[in-house]
């Protein structure tokens, strides 16, 4: 019995997928070295470049290679279209909410930024969240999809934003899906902000690693196996009710053992990044330290990686704290430090669109 052979109408979808990731990878190709990326022919190759540029996905730059007298034939240079679309990557956070427009090629078209008060209500967020789209979405079309990244924690199930106690940002609920959806012509993924600021720094920390967040708010994403472990509800790395060791070795909440040293803003949950350095170093090092035990009993990371406002400069102090431990770890500084939420979010936001692209 013969081996059935792959149908014609296959092996072009798999020409034409490869053709999509190499002007992706390389933004503008001829067809003669679309064929030498590839392995194909130049036939096929310029087959596969005239199906695409009939369904709007490829376009003639209008660039040309030097040729004649000589040097070989001219060739025309090609791109992904316009009509290929865009992402939008959103971050959430008390500093504001940020949007920025994202191509195939991870280049930011346009960003846009609208403050919030504090604290926080849903209507005075959803009212920037709305102001932001409509500053950069809308020409030449709405955005493909939609990537959010939100300081506080998020349902997994429905993407909406929820309060719980001790959460420094947001006061109440806010669905970032419903809002967004007249200016996103397909799907919005949202998450927390420290989940995507791991999934940024998993090209530094590699695929098992657990990412603490110290800042204003309290936060961790386990990673392992290269994936980010969200839980059943997506509200897995809320370590701020998480028991440690606080003042005179007594058990209670990190939040609470951290709230005893005096350092939390006036009418507010969140934390003074400038007053809890200004603290007992070794008593904050001290509760971090219990953080990062329980972490490691139940995750078994082979790195954990500090990030926050805070956080970095008491890295020593929490080391020395760590190495005391029955089970340390390898600690590091994160090494994505400019807007790593929206970094990671960035980044999903470019792959989902070139697998958008390429699905189409």
């Amino acid at each position: 019995m013969d081996a059935a052979h792959p149908s014609l109408e296959l092996l072009r979808s798999l020409t034409d997928e490869h053709v999509l990731r190499a002007l992706m990878r390389h933004r503008r190709l001829t067809r003669a070295e679309l064929a030498a990326q590839i392995g194909i022919s130049k036939p096929t190759a310029g087959e596969s470049v005239r199906r695409l540029a009939e369904r709007g996905l490829v376009a003639d730059t209008g660039e040309r290679t030097p040729g004649g007298r000589g040097r070989g034939r001219v060739g025309s240079y090609y791109a992904l279209s316009g009509a290929a679309g865009t992402a939008l990557a959103v971050s959430i956070a008390p500093q504001g909410v940020v949007g920025e427009i994202v191509d195939a090629y991870g280049e930011t078209a346009a960003r846009a930024e609208r403050a919030v008060g504090r604290p926080a209500a849903p209507a005075d967020v959803a009212a920037a969240l709305s102001g932001v789209c409509e500053e950069i979405t809308g020409s030449p079309g709405a955005p493909r999809l939609a990537v959010v990244s939100a300081a506080d924690p998020v349902d997994r199930a429905t993407g909406r934003l929820v309060h719980l106690p001790d959460a420094p940002f947001l006061v109440g609920e806010l669905d970032p899906v419903a809002v967004l959806a007249p200016h996103v012509a397909g799907p919005v993924t949202v998450d927390n902000d420290v989940n995507w600021a791991a999934r940024a720094e998993r090209e530094h920390a590699g695929d098992d690693f657990a990412y603490l967040y110290l800042g204003e708010g309290l936060g961790c994403a386990v990673v392992a196996d290269g994936e980010v472990v969200r839980g059943r509800n997506g509200l897995a790395g809320e370590i701020a009710h998480l028991v440690t060791v606080g003042p005179q070795g007594r058990a209670m909440p990190l939040i609470e053992a951290i709230g005893r040293l005096g350092v939390r803003l006036p009418g507010s949950t969140a934390i003074d990044a400038e007053a809890l350095l200004a603290a007992d170093r070794r008593a904050v090092a001290v509760a971090v330290a219990g953080v990062v035990a329980a972490i490691v009993a139940l995750t078994d990371p082979g790195l954990v990686v500090i990030g926050g406002t805070w956080g970095p400069a008491l890295l020593g102090a929490v080391d020395g704290a760590v190495s005391q431990l029955a089970r340390a770890v390898p600690l590091k500084a994160a090494a994505v430090t400019n807007e790593p939420a929206l970094t990671g979010a960035r980044l999903a936001a470019v792959a989902r669109l070139r697998e958008a692209i390429v699905a189409l």
